[in-house]
């Protein structure tokens, strides 16, 4: 496997995810059939993740937030919504 790239998905016929707040964070997606990861914002996230698979693979799931970044922001959630604090 080559070493992926920083790429959004403009060559697939949709515009590129851009941060309309420059203070917003952003979060990798990577494609692994693509060879390829982007950044994009993290209100963008689940739309941009659905659109690649959708345009690129048929809707297969194949495109992805890095298990160890997806393992994180679930952690972040959850302590947000005090699903972490014991009772």
């Amino acid at each position: 496997m080559s070493d992926t790239s920083e790429t959004d998905d403009a060559a697939d016929g949709t515009e590129p995810v851009t941060a309309t707040d420059e203070d917003e964070p952003t979060v990798p997606i990577r494609c692994s059939a693509c060879e390829t990861t982007t950044r994009v914002p993290l209100s963008s996230l689940a739309d941009a993740i659905d659109r690649h698979n959708r345009t690129r693979h048929d809707g297969e799931e194949i495109a992805e937030v890095a298990p160890g970044i997806a393992d994180r922001l679930a952690d972040l959630v959850a302590r947000d919504l005090g699903l972490l604090e014991e009772e």
